[in-house]
């Protein structure tokens, strides 16, 4: 079937035909022009009666969905800053690390030698530095640290050059790096190698998928993390032998985060998700907020995460 151009009016005439109240036609023509009838749409499963018929349950009003909407945007916004923080710390403490160990010049940490050797790692060690040099070429000349020290010093510290790597890269760098290094970098979260490998590329997922603005609230990512004692506290269901909630879903997210963050971070990360859940709550009329919860992979009881040691 192939797409065509739809006026917005044609927009309002879909929307309308498949049951969904719209008693504010400017409202809903500016929303539309302003937010984009795709992205809007792609909340509407949350309102539908069934998927097979694909029309909204009786009543449901269009400032429902862009309720919906908004409600996505303003966590995924509280949720970006807080994957930045983790990526800053991050970065500060990769490249202590590396420099600590290896010297401050490209040549001396960015040399293959300090990172696995085994036969399996080769290629995405050659590989991978290859790409970090290309960025620091690219993006070096864009900032003006790395400008300063290449000017002054003739070479750019590894403590400047994170600043020009993306996130993505950076998570990538942990996997090719020295056991000991990696056992070092994880003692300082008081966490696990495996753990720190896996929380690192789903992060850097989720900070993607906010930076370009896409549909968070249900977004599954492609490795599951493992279970934690944050399940357990939180009487998490099980479903053969699996919890439902807190694996590969947001709420595995929080669990991230409450390993990485500060606790005064976490704790205002929770309190922001709570206030934004209690404003979509009290706009939501035709379902319960229950089912957002159930969709984000969110336990009813995911506040008390905030107090778990």
């Amino acid at each position: 079937m192939i797409k065509t151009f739809k006026t917005i009016e044609e927009q309002i005439d879909i929307l309308k035909s498949k049951g969904l109240v719209i008693d504010d036609i400017d409202y809903a023509k500016d929303v539309l022009l302003r937010e984009n009838y795709f992205f809007i749409s792609g909340y509407r499963h949350l309102f539908l009666k069934s998927p097979k018929d694909r029309m909204f349950i009786n009543g449901t009003n269009f400032k429902e969905l862009y309720a919906m909407f908004n409600f996505d945007r303003q966590i995924r916004n509280i949720f970006f800053k807080n994957i930045l923080i983790v990526e800053n710390n991050a970065k500060s403490i990769f490249s202590y690390q590396l420099s600590r160990k290896y010297g401050i010049k490209e040549k001396d940490y960015l040399n293959p030698s300090n990172f696995d050797r085994s036969n399996d790692k080769v290629r995405q060690v050659n590989d991978l530095l290859k790409k970090i040099k290309r960025q620091i070429r690219v993006n070096g000349g864009q900032h003006s640290a790395t400008m300063h020290y290449i000017s002054n010093y003739g070479y750019v510290p590894f403590w400047v050059v994170v600043k020009v790597l993306s996130f993505g890269l950076i998570s990538e760098l942990f996997t090719i790096m020295k056991r000991e290094d990696q056992k070092d970098i994880a003692e300082v979260y008081n966490i696990s190698v495996d753990d720190l490998m896996v929380y690192l590329p789903i992060l850097a997922n989720f900070r993607n998928l906010c930076a370009h603005e896409d549909i968070m609230y249900d977004h599954k990512t492609q490795r599951m993390i493992d279970d934690t004692k944050y399940h357990t506290f939180l009487n998490i269901d099980k479903m053969d032998g699996e919890y439902i909630y807190g694996k590969d879903d947001l709420f595995a997210l929080v669990i991230i985060l409450k390993q990485l963050l500060r606790e005064e971070d976490f704790t205002l990360l929770i309190n922001e998700l709570s206030y934004e859940l209690d404003i979509l709550g009290g706009k939501l009329k035709t379902i319960k907020l229950e089912k957002v919860l159930d969709a984000m992979g969110f336990p009813s009881t995911f506040r008390e995460i905030a107090r778990i040691d």
